[in-house]
């Protein structure tokens, strides 16, 4: 199967990610399916954030999103980890912070 790479070109107006962050998402990602956490991934380009959302299964809601709303850049941070309720995990200015959630051993899904 061969994909377009304008498939994933973001709409004009839009924010999204950059390729620096698009590979630290993909690596933490990559790490937890090895681990057997997750399951799959969506992206989303909105006008106000970037959405890359985790789900444990396809079919479900995700499980987190890491949101990037650069409105929010000189405040609290741009970045967000937002858990299944909706509730902000953890929230700030650099990409790998946020990140450091999902490091070995620190945190783990429970069902």
């Amino acid at each position: 199967m061969s994909l377009d790479a304008h498939a994933f070109a973001p709409s004009p107006g839009s924010v999204f990610f950059d390729r620096r962050e698009l590979d630290q998402l993909l690596r933490v990602y990559g790490r937890m399916v090895a681990a057997g956490e997750w399951r799959d991934y969506a992206i989303d380009g909105l006008k106000d954030r970037a959405i890359f959302s985790v789900f444990r299964h396809a079919a479900e809601n995700p499980i987190y999103k890491v949101e990037k709303r650069p409105s929010l850049a000189r405040k609290q941070g741009a970045w967000a980890v937002i858990g299944h309720g909706g509730q902000i995990l953890k929230r700030g200015h650099e990409l790998g912070q946020v990140l450091g959630l999902f490091d070995k051993g620190r945190f783990k899904v429970v069902d």
